[in-house]
């Protein structure tokens, strides 16, 4: 199940929206203050590219808090409200719930990056 999730996801358009991620973290990774955006970015491109099948575990301490609490506040929020739509249109059909639920594990992973681990679910 896992597979035709992930594959039907990357047809829809999973594909299209992991590659923009992997290109924002490219950019910000150009400058060296950018550099742990950056990572966060490739953090969200892999679970995007592949949501079906793993989890993100949270953890971490105050630096992670505070750097969730710049990134939540910076553009973090837009991130979380885009996935937060995507989710909702997804659960209007039957079908489409299984996709809306990975659009809300994104977006919670979209509003508070830093400390989150994304791991397989074996």
């Amino acid at each position: 199940m896992r597979t035709l999730g992930n594959i039907l996801w990357l047809i829809l358009g999973g594909a299209g929206i992991a590659v923009s991620w992997f290109v924002l973290g490219l950019l910000l990774c150009v400058t060296i203050v950018g550099i742990p955006l950056g990572l966060q970015c490739f953090k969200m491109g892999w679970l995007t590219l592949l949501p079906f099948g793993q989890t993100v575990v949270y953890g971490g301490g105050f630096v992670q808090f505070t750097g969730n609490i710049l990134w939540a506040v910076t553009f973090g929020w837009m991130f979380a409200v885009g996935y937060f739509i995507a989710g909702v249109l997804n659960c209007i059909t039957i079908i489409g719930i299984p996709f809306g639920i990975q659009s809300f594990k994104m977006m919670k992973l979209a509003f508070a990056p830093f400390g989150a681990t994304v791991v397989p679910v074996y």
